[in-house]
Protein backbone atom coordinates (compact mmCIF):
# COMPACT_ATOMS: atom_id res chain seq x y z
CA UNK A 1 0.00 0.00 0.00
CA UNK A 2 1.03 3.58 -0.48
CA UNK A 3 3.03 4.81 2.53
CA UNK A 4 1.85 8.46 2.13
CA UNK A 5 -1.76 9.38 1.98
CA UNK A 6 -0.64 12.20 -0.69
CA UNK A 7 0.67 9.73 -3.13
CA UNK A 8 -1.66 8.74 -5.69
CA UNK A 9 0.20 7.87 -9.20
CA UNK A 10 2.34 5.00 -7.35
CA UNK A 11 2.82 2.36 -4.20
CA UNK A 12 5.69 2.32 -1.92
CA UNK A 13 6.65 -0.66 0.05
CA UNK A 14 9.49 -1.95 2.55
CA UNK A 15 10.44 -5.47 2.27
CA UNK A 16 13.05 -5.99 4.94
CA UNK A 17 15.87 -4.06 3.24
CA UNK A 18 14.42 -3.78 0.39
CA UNK A 19 12.08 -0.61 -0.72
CA UNK A 20 9.62 -1.40 -4.12
CA UNK A 21 8.25 1.45 -5.76
CA UNK A 22 5.34 0.51 -7.76
CA UNK A 23 3.83 2.76 -11.06
CA UNK A 24 0.32 2.86 -10.70
CA UNK A 25 -1.25 5.15 -13.50
CA UNK A 26 -3.07 1.86 -15.56
CA UNK A 27 -5.55 3.63 -17.56
CA UNK A 28 -3.10 5.28 -18.41
CA UNK A 29 -0.16 2.57 -18.89
CA UNK A 30 1.59 3.92 -16.24
CA UNK A 31 2.22 6.73 -18.85
CA UNK A 32 4.75 9.68 -16.84
CA UNK A 33 3.22 13.07 -15.89
CA UNK A 34 4.58 15.41 -13.81
CA UNK A 35 2.59 14.29 -10.47
CA UNK A 36 3.82 10.64 -11.11
CA UNK A 37 7.09 11.93 -11.06
CA UNK A 38 7.22 14.21 -8.28
CA UNK A 39 6.08 11.27 -6.37
CA UNK A 40 8.71 9.09 -7.34
CA UNK A 41 11.52 11.54 -6.67
CA UNK A 42 9.89 11.90 -3.28
CA UNK A 43 9.70 8.04 -2.58
CA UNK A 44 13.59 7.38 -3.76
CA UNK A 45 14.30 10.52 -1.33
CA UNK A 46 12.60 8.41 1.40
CA UNK A 47 14.16 5.27 0.41
CA UNK A 48 17.79 6.76 0.24
CA UNK A 49 17.21 8.80 3.81
CA UNK A 50 16.53 5.18 5.44
CA UNK A 51 19.50 3.38 6.98
CA UNK A 52 17.53 0.24 6.83
CA UNK A 53 16.98 -0.23 3.08
CA UNK A 54 19.98 -1.52 1.14
CA UNK A 55 18.41 -1.41 -2.68
CA UNK A 56 15.06 -0.49 -4.31
CA UNK A 57 12.98 -2.41 -6.93
CA UNK A 58 10.91 -0.12 -9.55
CA UNK A 59 8.14 -1.74 -11.25
CA UNK A 60 4.87 -1.48 -13.06
CA UNK A 61 2.14 -3.93 -14.13
CA UNK A 62 1.81 -6.95 -16.28
CA UNK A 63 0.95 -4.17 -19.37
CA UNK A 64 3.41 -1.85 -18.48
CA UNK A 65 5.94 -0.64 -16.93
CA UNK A 66 5.34 3.00 -18.09
CA UNK A 67 4.32 3.94 -21.68
CA UNK A 68 6.52 7.21 -21.93
CA UNK A 69 5.78 10.60 -20.79
CA UNK A 70 2.47 11.51 -20.68
CA UNK A 71 1.72 13.29 -24.47
CA UNK A 72 -1.59 14.82 -23.46
CA UNK A 73 0.56 16.41 -20.81
CA UNK A 74 3.25 18.00 -23.76
CA UNK A 75 0.57 18.32 -26.58
CA UNK A 76 -0.26 21.83 -26.07
CA UNK A 77 3.24 23.10 -25.05
CA UNK A 78 5.41 25.82 -26.65
CA UNK A 79 8.56 26.39 -27.25
CA UNK A 80 9.57 28.93 -25.18
CA UNK A 81 6.85 27.39 -22.48
CA UNK A 82 9.01 23.98 -22.44
CA UNK A 83 12.44 25.50 -22.82
CA UNK A 84 12.09 28.23 -19.90
CA UNK A 85 10.40 25.19 -17.60
CA UNK A 86 12.81 22.91 -18.82
CA UNK A 87 10.30 20.20 -19.09
CA UNK A 88 11.66 16.72 -18.56
CA UNK A 89 14.62 17.62 -16.09
CA UNK A 90 13.17 18.65 -13.07
CA UNK A 91 12.39 15.17 -11.08
CA UNK A 92 13.65 13.06 -13.94
CA UNK A 93 17.20 12.52 -13.26
CA UNK A 94 16.29 11.30 -9.78
CA UNK A 95 16.22 7.55 -10.34
CA UNK A 96 19.97 7.67 -12.14
CA UNK A 97 21.33 9.93 -8.86
CA UNK A 98 20.48 7.34 -6.58
CA UNK A 99 23.36 6.27 -4.40
CA UNK A 100 21.67 2.91 -3.58
CA UNK A 101 20.94 0.31 -6.36
CA UNK A 102 18.12 0.17 -8.54
CA UNK A 103 16.48 -2.47 -10.09
CA UNK A 104 13.94 -2.24 -12.86
CA UNK A 105 11.61 -4.87 -12.95
CA UNK A 106 9.87 -4.73 -16.48
CA UNK A 107 6.87 -6.27 -17.75
CA UNK A 108 4.87 -5.63 -21.06
CA UNK A 109 5.90 -1.75 -22.29
CA UNK A 110 9.18 0.18 -21.54
CA UNK A 111 8.63 2.90 -24.50
CA UNK A 112 10.18 6.38 -24.72
CA UNK A 113 10.33 7.57 -21.15
CA UNK A 114 9.34 4.32 -19.70
CA UNK A 115 12.94 2.84 -21.16
CA UNK A 116 14.79 6.04 -20.72
CA UNK A 117 13.68 5.22 -16.64
CA UNK A 118 14.52 1.73 -16.95
CA UNK A 119 18.07 2.62 -18.31
CA UNK A 120 18.51 5.23 -15.24
CA UNK A 121 18.60 1.63 -13.24
CA UNK A 122 21.35 -0.21 -12.46
CA UNK A 123 19.80 -3.65 -13.37
CA UNK A 124 17.51 -4.29 -15.72
CA UNK A 125 14.84 -7.60 -14.90
CA UNK A 126 12.93 -8.20 -18.31
CA UNK A 127 9.94 -10.52 -17.99
CA UNK A 128 9.60 -12.33 -21.02
CA UNK A 129 6.33 -10.26 -22.03
CA UNK A 130 8.71 -7.08 -22.33
CA UNK A 131 9.03 -5.08 -25.30
CA UNK A 132 11.49 -1.46 -24.89
CA UNK A 133 11.65 1.30 -27.68
CA UNK A 134 12.21 4.95 -27.83
CA UNK A 135 9.43 5.69 -30.65
CA UNK A 136 9.33 9.59 -30.34
CA UNK A 137 10.15 9.87 -33.91
CA UNK A 138 6.75 8.86 -34.95
CA UNK A 139 5.25 12.01 -32.89
CA UNK A 140 7.22 14.00 -34.29
CA UNK A 141 10.11 14.47 -31.74
CA UNK A 142 12.63 12.91 -30.03
CA UNK A 143 13.73 11.34 -26.84
CA UNK A 144 13.84 13.94 -24.07
CA UNK A 145 15.32 11.60 -21.12
CA UNK A 146 18.77 10.33 -22.43
CA UNK A 147 17.31 7.70 -24.89
CA UNK A 148 19.50 8.43 -27.51
CA UNK A 149 22.35 8.86 -24.80
CA UNK A 150 21.99 6.21 -22.58
CA UNK A 151 20.14 3.66 -25.19
CA UNK A 152 23.82 4.27 -27.32
CA UNK A 153 26.04 3.61 -24.40
CA UNK A 154 24.20 0.43 -23.28
CA UNK A 155 23.41 -1.23 -27.30
CA UNK A 156 25.64 0.89 -29.33
CA UNK A 157 25.63 3.05 -32.10
CA UNK A 158 23.50 0.83 -34.98
CA UNK A 159 21.36 -0.60 -32.65
CA UNK A 160 20.40 2.98 -30.84
CA UNK A 161 20.27 4.42 -34.55
CA UNK A 162 17.62 1.64 -35.86
CA UNK A 163 15.10 2.24 -32.45
CA UNK A 164 15.15 5.97 -32.56
CA UNK A 165 14.66 6.01 -36.23
CA UNK A 166 12.40 3.49 -37.28
CA UNK A 167 10.34 3.97 -33.58
CA UNK A 168 10.34 -0.30 -33.52
CA UNK A 169 10.15 -2.20 -30.01
CA UNK A 170 12.52 -4.67 -29.56
CA UNK A 171 11.28 -7.75 -27.63
CA UNK A 172 13.26 -9.44 -24.03
CA UNK A 173 15.07 -11.32 -26.20
CA UNK A 174 16.60 -8.44 -28.18
CA UNK A 175 16.87 -6.45 -25.51
CA UNK A 176 18.82 -9.47 -23.90
CA UNK A 177 21.28 -9.53 -26.58
CA UNK A 178 21.88 -5.78 -26.83
CA UNK A 179 23.02 -5.74 -23.89
CA UNK A 180 20.02 -3.65 -22.55
CA UNK A 181 18.44 -5.96 -20.51
CA UNK A 182 20.18 -8.16 -17.68
CA UNK A 183 18.24 -11.03 -17.90
CA UNK A 184 14.78 -12.50 -18.77
CA UNK A 185 12.38 -14.65 -16.43
CA UNK A 186 8.86 -15.66 -16.43
CA UNK A 187 6.53 -12.72 -16.14
CA UNK A 188 4.82 -14.29 -13.19
CA UNK A 189 8.34 -14.50 -11.76
CA UNK A 190 8.90 -10.93 -12.27
CA UNK A 191 8.42 -9.04 -9.07
CA UNK A 192 9.83 -12.20 -7.18
CA UNK A 193 13.20 -12.16 -8.87
CA UNK A 194 13.66 -8.83 -8.35
CA UNK A 195 13.26 -8.74 -4.82
CA UNK A 196 15.18 -11.76 -4.84
CA UNK A 197 18.27 -9.83 -6.14
CA UNK A 198 17.49 -6.52 -4.39
CA UNK A 199 17.86 -7.98 -1.37
CA UNK A 200 21.02 -10.23 -2.04
CA UNK A 201 22.76 -6.80 -2.98
CA UNK A 202 21.04 -5.29 0.68
CA UNK A 203 23.18 -8.17 2.21
CA UNK A 204 26.55 -6.51 1.23
CA UNK A 205 28.42 -3.77 2.67
CA UNK A 206 25.83 -0.67 1.71
CA UNK A 207 28.83 1.51 1.31
CA UNK A 208 30.63 -1.00 -0.91
CA UNK A 209 27.54 -1.52 -2.91
CA UNK A 210 27.80 2.34 -3.53
CA UNK A 211 31.25 2.29 -4.63
CA UNK A 212 31.03 -0.29 -6.88
CA UNK A 213 27.79 1.68 -8.39
CA UNK A 214 29.55 5.11 -8.50
CA UNK A 215 32.74 2.93 -9.90
CA UNK A 216 30.62 1.34 -13.06
CA UNK A 217 28.98 4.43 -13.81
CA UNK A 218 32.12 5.66 -13.95
CA UNK A 219 33.10 4.24 -16.58
CA UNK A 220 30.54 5.84 -19.06
CA UNK A 221 32.05 9.47 -18.06
CA UNK A 222 35.77 8.87 -18.46
CA UNK A 223 38.85 7.34 -20.72
CA UNK A 224 40.02 3.98 -19.31
CA UNK A 225 43.08 5.20 -17.56
CA UNK A 226 41.50 7.56 -15.18
CA UNK A 227 38.78 4.95 -15.29
CA UNK A 228 40.98 2.31 -13.93
CA UNK A 229 42.60 5.08 -11.65
CA UNK A 230 39.28 6.03 -10.27
CA UNK A 231 38.49 2.17 -9.42
CA UNK A 232 41.70 1.64 -8.09
CA UNK A 233 41.31 4.81 -5.43
CA UNK A 234 38.27 3.74 -4.14
CA UNK A 235 39.82 0.11 -3.78
CA UNK A 236 42.28 1.76 -1.76
CA UNK A 237 39.35 3.32 0.53
CA UNK A 238 37.52 0.28 0.83
CA UNK A 239 40.25 -0.59 3.16
CA UNK A 240 39.28 2.04 5.14
CA UNK A 241 35.88 0.46 6.29
CA UNK A 242 34.83 -2.40 8.80
CA UNK A 243 33.38 -3.89 6.51
CA UNK A 244 36.70 -5.06 4.46
CA UNK A 245 38.06 -5.80 7.88
CA UNK A 246 34.95 -8.23 8.26
CA UNK A 247 34.67 -9.74 4.63
CA UNK A 248 38.28 -10.50 4.23
CA UNK A 249 38.50 -12.17 8.00
CA UNK A 250 35.34 -14.41 7.38
CA UNK A 251 36.46 -16.01 4.24
CA UNK A 252 39.77 -16.68 5.69
CA UNK A 253 37.94 -18.34 8.58
CA UNK A 254 35.09 -19.56 6.29
CA UNK A 255 32.50 -18.02 7.53
CA UNK A 256 29.87 -15.73 6.43
CA UNK A 257 30.41 -12.25 7.00
CA UNK A 258 28.34 -10.23 9.16
CA UNK A 259 28.81 -6.28 7.52
CA UNK A 260 27.83 -3.70 9.70
CA UNK A 261 27.50 -1.43 6.58
CA UNK A 262 30.47 1.08 8.00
Amino acid sequence: MSEKPGYQNIFVERRGAVGIITLNRPTALNALNAALIAELASALDDLEDDAAIGAVVLTGNEKAFAAGADVKEMVSKSYPEIYCEDFITRGWERVGQCRKPVIAAVAGVALGGGCEIAMMCDIVIAADTARFGQPEITLGTIPGAGGTQRLTRFVGKAKAMDLCLTGRLMDAAEAERAGLVSRIVPAAELLSEAVNIAERIAGMSRPIAMMVKESINRAFETSLSEGIRFERRLFHASFGTADQKEGMAAFVEKRKPAFKNR
